[in-house]
């Protein structure tokens, strides 16, 4: 069973869904997990209360909301893979950090215990700032791989990173053999 969870990039919710789509599609056995933000915050982009049931729907199961549940994803209900995506600086902050404080850094921690593989798909506005030296930490350590990203809009947030949500699958296949898809970082593609 993989554990695939959401953090608070409400913008980009429902691409990942859409690749939650295609991975249960393909057969995946999926379990939802979600941070706070992503429960339980309603934002322009839609309620956290049908996000939710819209995740759960497609894994055929409820998810994950509290470190309590989160925490016998280790050993006790292990999981093949963890998936975060979107993944936020805040969860990458907490990541690096070593923190266990929500469902979804419960989950790796609970994962890693395991020496299980995590696979990153980031989405925040200051990747180029503040959690620029989260993500190089984060790439230095053993187990945790990330989804390729490029600048969303170079012009109007030039420290914007967002994961190219396409290439989870082929990321995953990737991960499972234990490499990192390259290039990490791409260029926008051209707009014509």
């Amino acid at each position: 069973m993989i554990g695939f969870a959401f953090c608070g990039s409400f913008c980009t919710h429902a691409r990942a869904l859409a690749v939650l789509c295609a991975l249960r599609e393909r057969g995946e056995d999926l379990l939802p997990i979600f941070s706070p933000a992503a429960a339980g915050t309603d934002t322009r982009f839609g309620a956290a209360a049908d996000f939710t049931a819209e995740a759960e729907e497609i894994c055929g199961r409820r998810g994950v909301y509290t470190v309590a549940e989160a925490e016998p994803l280790g050993p006790k209900t292990p999981l093949s893979e963890l998936i975060v995506c979107p993944c936020t600086g805040a969860t990458m902050a907490r990541l690096a950090a070593g923190l266990s404080d929500t469902a979804v850094t419960m989950a790796a921690k609970a994962h890693l215990r395991r020496n299980g593989r995590i696979l990153l798909a980031p989405a925040t506005n200051d990747a180029m700032g503040a959690s620029l030296a989260n993500i190089a930490a984060l790439y230095n350590r053993k187990n945790y791989y990330f989804l390729p990203m490029l600048q969303d809009d170079p012009e109007k947030k030039p420290y914007s990173l967002v994961a190219c949500f396409e290439r989870l699958p082929e990321a995953l296949g990737a991960m499972r053999e234990g490499k990192q898809l390259l290039p990490l970082f791409r260029e926008i593609a051209e707009k014509g």
